[in-house]
């Protein structure tokens, strides 16, 4: 069978995804760069997988093409699997970079930042609702579901409001993978002189911040590395996890109505989202630990794998009706936050800003469509995030009161 070359500027995610998955659950592909790896996409097989201690994420021990010298830095996922965070550990050197982020995000930190998600939530209401006034068209992505998660996770790492915007820039570069080499390169440059400069005040002058609790427990470049990926893997998801939902409701409307009649609850539609249009693909990379067999395929040790995390919401052997938006379904099984050892350690604060923000925007704008509800709106460039690239909106009256 031909290998597959994944289409790195991210088209069309779901059906590539659908393609994979006729191929077999373990089938191999060309990732961007020619690079060979085995792509999972079976949640028998996945789940497993995750949790397997002969499979890890560190490059720079177990991927032979890199210890061999055949990767080099002009390869374009380069930055994704040689970082020096928890994202690229693995054993006790993951586990004791991620002791120092949970930190950050315990079920104490993440009530506490319940004033400032309502208040980031407000301030982008009130923003939509200056650009919306008269019937203007105003995109709900850009305005709304960019905005908030920016502010959330920039206010838990300690990042001055000045330096947000250029954040926010860097990380929607990192995160396209059709991006060329030379922009991803300078994105990560520059993203990682603002966090070291960061680094290095906070160590100074520590405040309650989680770039404070990783500056002062880890190495300039680990505790730099580690702001980087809070930054780019807290943001954005969760802007495609927003953007996508109010998407899926307004172009469902008996959906949209039976939770405003209470029939379905919030939290419902954020995992039926997750499940329905993952806002993450795929996420490069695992390395084989040691030959092994994955699905009756054999893998030796040293080859590179892709967990498709947006395989096992689409899969009609998980779910009846898997492309149907449904929430009020009793099974919503997705892998949209990973799971075993990189299980995402921001899963609580990504469903806080999302439970916020859906029926806040809901509320306060009633009568809020879709400017062109059977239009193309796009999808968010690269093959790793998955969203609408733009949602033109029109808000109508707000709500009295």
């Amino acid at each position: 069978m031909e290998t597959l070359v994944l289409d790195a500027a991210g088209r069309a995610p779901l059906e590539e995804v659908a393609r994979l998955r006729e191929r077999g659950p373990v089938t191999q592909v060309a990732l961007p760069g020619g690079v060979e790896a085995w792509a999972v996409t079976d949640l028998a097989l996945l789940r497993p997988m995750l949790v397997d201690p002969r499979i890890s994420k560190d490059s720079r021990q177990h991927w032979t093409a890199l210890i061999d010298g055949e990767i080099t830095p002009q390869w374009p996922l380069y930055t994704w699997v040689t970082g020096t965070s928890m994202f690229n550990a693995y054993g006790s050197t993951h586990r004791e970079m991620r002791k120092v982020v949970a930190r950050g995000f315990t079920a104490r930190r993440t009530r506490a930042m319940e004033p400032r998600v309502t208040a980031a939530v407000t301030a982008t209401l009130d923003e939509l609702a200056a650009k919306g006034a008269d019937g203007a068209v105003v995109d709900l992505r850009e305005v709304f579901a960019s905005s908030i998660p920016v502010e959330v996770i920039c206010d838990l790492l300690g990042v001055p409001d000045g330096q947000r915007q250029d954040m926010r820039r860097c990380a929607d570069t990192l995160i396209n993978t059709g991006a060329t080499r030379e922009a991803q390169g300078a994105a990560q440059a520059e993203l990682r002189e603002l966090l070291g400069v960061l680094v290095r005040e906070k160590r100074a002058d520590p405040a309650e911040d989680l770039i404070s609790t990783v500056a002062a427990e880890l190495a300039d470049d680990e505790a730099v590395s580690t702001s980087n990926l809070m930054l780019v893997a807290g943001h954005e998801t969760t802007v495609n996890l927003l953007a996508s939902a109010v998407h899926l409701l307004l172009t469902h409307s008996h959906v949209l109505a039976a939770v405003r009649a209470g029939e379905v609850t919030w939290s419902a539609v954020v995992d039926e989202t997750l499940r329905v249009a993952p806002p993450v693909i795929y996420i490069p990379l695992r390395f084989a630990v040691e030959d092994l067999e994955l699905g009756g395929v054999a893998i030796s040790k040293g080859d590179p794998i892709i967990a498709v995390f947006g395989a096992p919401g689409r899969d009609e052997t998980v779910h009846q009706h898997a492309a149907v938006f449904d929430p009020a379904r009793a099974d919503r099984t997705h892998l949209a936050f990973g799971a075993g050892a990189h299980h995402c350690v921001g899963e609580p604060l990504a469903r806080l800003e999302a439970e916020t923000a859906l029926p806040a925007l809901f509320d306060r704008f009633p009568d809020l469509r879709l400017a062109e509800p059977d239009g193309d709106h796009g999808q968010v460039p690269g093959f790793v995030a998955n969203g609408p690239a733009r949602l033109p909106a029109v808000l109508g009256a707000e709500r009295a009161g």
